[in-house]
């Protein structure tokens, strides 16, 4: 996995990241990961610092002066990686929820001709999450549905937030124009691409809940996706994506 940059966003994980960090350096030698911490309250930020001295010029660290949202904390991730030389860039979740030994398999798929970006996808063989309640699943399924309907893109999963993005993706979509930063920036980033008609494949993947630390799911981020939706659509019906 030789080109290839990790990006986490981070905002109260000092549970997590150093667990995190310590497993994706064991399992691949070559990748790089870059940790973008929005100023911590819990000392995140610090707690990679220190890890930045085990994992020297392979760990990075971009610290944000305030949380406005894990859109634009991505946002800034993806411009730190086009200004280096990384082919492959992945977004992913600092909490376990996204399983690091599936990076490789989603390596895999963007090495080839025929994808330009690979979804690990709880719902393209049916639905794999582990330890979420009922009501939640039941939540997510739906807002799928809802995007794919609205949208008309394929994506059985299109609010996945674990993604490799070969670096051309990341080229073409103009970053200062993404608009959302909850789950509508998820949909977006995707609904964008497949209008510059980047092939996007979605790779199944076994989604687990968070162990430690605390969701940053909130009513407004659920908000934004469904009139975000709508909103995506019809710029695009009036040309103007």
């Amino acid at each position: 996995m030789k080109d290839t940059l990790i990006i986490i966003p981070t905002y109260n994980e000092i549970e997590n990241i150093e667990l995190m960090v310590h497993t994706i350096f064991s399992l691949y030698e070559e990748v790089h990961v870059l940790v973008v911490d929005d100023n911590s309250p819990d000392q995140t930020s610090q707690k990679v610092k220190e890890l930045q001295h085990e994992y020297p010029s392979v760990l990075h660290l971009l610290v944000r002066p305030q949380k406005t949202g894990l859109g634009r904390a991505y946002i800034d991730g993806f411009k730190w990686a086009l200004q280096h030389s990384y082919r492959y860039i992945f977004e992913m979740d600092s909490d376990f929820s996204h399983n690091p030994k599936d990076l490789k398999v989603l390596h895999k798929a963007c090495l080839g001709p025929d994808t330009d970006m690979a979804v690990g996808s709880r719902y393209v063989k049916g639905i794999n999450v582990v330890n979420w309640p009922f009501s939640r699943i039941l939540l997510s399924y739906l807002a799928s549905f809802y995007v794919r309907f609205i949208t008309g893109m394929p994506i059985k999963d299109p609010t996945a937030g674990f993604v490799c993005y070969k670096r051309s993706v990341l080229e073409a979509i103009c970053l200062d124009d993404i608009q959302f930063v909850g789950y509508a920036f998820q949909i977006e980033m995707k609904f964008k691409a497949m209008n510059k008609k980047f092939k996007i494949k979605e790779i199944p993947i076994i989604f687990t809940d968070r162990i430690r630390g605390v969701s940053k799911l909130t009513k407004g981020i659920i908000s934004e996706a469904v009139l975000g939706v709508i909103q995506m659509r019809a710029q695009q019906l009036l040309g103007r994506l």
